[in-house]
């Protein structure tokens, strides 16, 4: 993959750590334009609306930040502070030149984040729980670096929402981790996509820590 084009189905087909970090570095400089306003992308604006109209505020640590779409969002609708964390270093690099993050963490979420217990007061994740990425398993370091009462808005694909276990994960979840769960669906792209998941929909779990 060049840096100039992308490839939606090897993104969605890659299997380890090593393979997002690669195929991520080469989207990097041209994610914003060649995918997101060719493609109509809109989950990044349907979470942040979600997060604030949940109430949602800072200190936000943004997951899955990617190139900082979702927290230009978040900035936008006069959400501060805000944090990012990606596995690519090459992504991040790109939201810092936004001006919108007050830092960047990267990391591999399946091995935490690593910032202190209760450090945020909001977390956000626009597409990161999608096929061939992070799965339900860290929800456990989400909720560890997040305050009491701290409001969640977690975009999941809908395609693989029970069968990669995130329905069992929120139930088990509800029983004393986490109160007020509701997963509103929301188109993933608008009507200006041309790519083979244009009809995608996301659940987008809203919650708070209990």
């Amino acid at each position: 993959m060049s840096d100039d084009s992308f490839d939606l189905q090897a993104v969605y087909a890659a299997k380890t750590p090593e393979e997002a970090r690669r195929l991520y570095a080469d989207w990097a400089s041209s994610y914003d334009d060649d995918f997101a306003a060719r493609e109509d992308y809109r989950l990044h604006i349907e979470t942040a609306q979600a997060f604030v109209q949940a109430g949602g505020q800072g200190p936000v640590l943004d997951v899955g930040a990617g190139t900082g779409l979702c927290g230009a969002v978040l900035a936008d609708l006069g959400v501060g502070t805000i944090d990012a964390a990606d596995i690519s270093e090459e992504m991040l690099a790109r939201a810092m030149r936004k001006d919108i993050y007050r830092d960047a963490i990267v990391t591999d979420l399946n091995t935490g984040v690593p910032v202190p217990d209760e450090s945020y007061a909001g977390i956000v994740s626009s597409g990161m729980f999608t096929t061939g990425h992070v799965g339900p398993d860290v929800f456990d370091a989400l909720l560890r670096i997040a305050r009491p009462g701290a409001q969640f808005a977690l975009s999941v694909n809908a395609r693989h929402f029970e069968e990669a276990g995130f329905g069992s994960a929120f139930r088990a979840l509800e029983k004393d981790r986490i109160r007020k769960l509701t997963l509103p669906k929301r188109q993933v792209y608008g009507p200006a996509a041309s790519n083979e998941h244009k009809h995608d929909v996301a659940l987008i779990a809203l919650f708070e820590k209990a």
